[in-house]
Parts: structure tokens; sequence; C-alpha cells
């Protein structure tokens, strides 16, 4: 069979795991060529190309980003932008395609899907907030980096008696907030299912100031809803998916418990840190396993389905069914966070 590759959305550590082990399974047990699609979508728009090769993979398993780069590209908003890459596909004999993404770039494999081509999605999200998946790859890489940024941020807030706000990464879910934040033994985790209490924030704060310890850590996801129920943005633009640029809330925060308390309060926001460099052992392991599981699919002829995770088993769900909604932090996981406050 003669298959497609692409990444689309954010990058994040992992991907070219899922890559190489497409590309390997699918050249030394089912004689597959490949044909990967730089920038995402904007690559099969462009029918911008280059050949998929064992030589080509060889290596990259370790790396970071993709090999393939990536953009967000919404076809779906580009008038005949469907049609476009329905003929491009075509005009590269393509038996089938394989995109790995999250929720944007897998609403575009599914409208593809609908307009007749074979294809199978990979789930990709540093957010890990992707229906119907337990982890997504790229994830634990980025919790990791979190949690050794607050490990870090604990020693120096103590050494200067300060409280230090870390920005995370999580627009509508706040799993590496929470993750991060329970892990680094942060005094207050805010997330976007949560309103934000200030009161609430300060009196942690200031409970922690008055039971000896002179300093404080609070983990915040970048979507987390200040008390007016907004987000902080930079600026008014939105990609083309509709997504606003979110970032500041780390700063917003510092500005509001440093008037309300009078601590002195910094602010550190994490950015891109947490989605660069090389992928943690769990998620070249589960990249790649995701990989193995894609190619097979396409085999099978299992197109339409996304490949997901289901406790410790590769299984596959309807694309439909998983872009449907995001996976948020639920109440139990909530739980976690109150468990571990002092009543105040």
């Amino acid at each position: 069979m003669r298959v497609g590759l692409l990444t689309g959305g954010g990058d994040c550590p992992g991907l070219n795991a899922v890559i190489h082990a497409v590309v390997k399974k699918g050249i030394n047990h089912y004689g597959d060529e490949f044909v990967g699609f730089l920038e995402g979508w904007r690559g099969v728009l462009d029918n911008n190309t280059i050949p998929l090769t064992l030589e080509k993979v060889d290596g990259i398993l370790t790396e970071g980003g993709t090999i393939l780069r990536t953009s967000r590209t919404n076809v779906r908003k580009i008038e005949g932008g469907i049609q476009k890459c329905v003929e491009v596909i075509k005009a590269n004999k393509l038996d089938a395609l394989i995109a790995i993404g999250g929720d944007d770039t897998q609403s575009v494999t599914n409208a593809l899907i609908q307009a007749g081509v074979p294809g199978v999605g990979v789930p990709k999200t540093i957010d890990n907030d992707l229906n119907g998946t337990d982890v997504c790859f790229g994830f634990d890489t980025a919790v990791s980096i979190a949690t050794e940024a607050v490990d870090r941020l604990h020693t120096t807030a103590e050494a200067h008696n300060r409280v230090i706000v870390c920005e995370v990464m999580g627009r509508d879910a706040g799993w590496i907030a929470l993750t991060a934040g329970v892990a680094g033994n942060a005094h207050v985790v805010l997330v976007p299912e949560k309103p934000i209490d200030l009161d609430h924030v300060c009196a942690l704060l200031k409970y922690n100031h008055d039971h000896g310890k002179k300093y404080g850590i609070v983990v915040v996801a970048e979507g987390a809803k200040l008390p007016t129920g907004a987000q902080a943005t930079v600026g008014e633009k939105v990609d083309s998916f509709g997504h606003a640029r979110l970032s500041g809330i780390g700063q917003a925060l510092a500005e509001e418990i440093e008037k309300r308390t009078g601590y002195e309060t910094r602010s550190v926001n994490l950015g891109h840190t947490q989605r660069g460099g090389t992928p943690s052992a769990y998620d070249r392991m589960l990249a790649t396993r995701y990989g193995l599981a894609a190619i097979d699919m396409v085999h099978k002829g299992e197109f339409g389905r996304l490949v997901v995770l289901h406790g410790t088993k590769i299984e596959s769900i309807p694309l439909a069914e998983a872009i449907s909604k995001n996976r948020t932090v639920d109440d139990s996981f909530l739980e976690i966070l109150s468990g571990l406050e002092p009543k105040v």
C-alpha cells in the first residue's frame, strides 16, 4: 500500500516516535511505501511532500519535534479546501492517510473521511484532553518538565520568602497543572474546570505563611478563568480553529496576590519549554504502540477511527466520538486538590 502521513497542530515530544513506528512496520512487515506531507494540512493543500524511507526515520525515535513539521491549518475554513485535499491525495495515489494530531487536526481527518478518504487518526495533545483515550503521548514529558520546574521554584521561593506563580499549558483541561502541581507539592493548584476564587487562594497562602512556611507556590493552567470568567489572552486574534492565544494568567494572578496579601510575588511562564526536547521513555513507548496500531488498522481497513489507550490496551474508537468533546479534569481528580488543602 501507499500511505500518507502528517502531523498537525502544536508539536510535542513523541511525534517522531509515531512516524518511526508506522514507517518501520509498514515497510518491514507490509512492504508499504510512505509519503510524508510537510507542515500538516497545509502540506496537503500545497502538495508539499517528502518520501519516508527506513533511512529517513532511522534514529528519530529519540528526537523531539517532528521531521514532518506542523501547522495549525483548518482546511474546512478554506473555500474548496476539502476537495483540494482529496485531489492531492488522489494525485499521490495514496491508499490511506494517517493523521497525527489533536481534536482540531482530527476534525479535518473526519471531514476527509466523509469525503471518501480512507483515514486513521493517532491522538496527540500536550493537554491530554482528547476524548476517548486515557493518555496522549507528549503529556508525560510535559508533566515531567513542569514538575521539575516546580521543584526548582520551591528553593528559590523559600530563599526569598516569595510567592511564585507558575503558569503551565492547559487551554480547557487542567491535567498538566493538576499533575505537576500535586507531584511538585504546590500550595495552590488552579485549573480551567474550576473558576479561580482569589479569596480562597490568598487564604491558603496566608495559612502557609502563618504556619511556618514564609513562601508559596501556585501552579495555574494557562486557560484557568479569572474571577470575571474570562481567560488571559494575548491580543484579540484567533487561529484558524478559533482559538485565542492564551498567556498572562500567571502574571495577572501574581499582581493580584501581592496586592491582596502584601507578599512579594513573582510569576514564571513555562511556555514552549513543556513541549520541546526529547520525549520521556513512557512517551516513546506509547507513541510507538500507537504507530504500530495505526498501520495495522490501515491494513485491516479500519478507517474513520482513532487509536486510543484504554487502561494498558491499545484499542480504537470512531473519530467522530473523539472530537465530540474535550476530556477534562473530573470531580474525582479535583477532590485530590481539596483533600490536600488545609481547611481555611
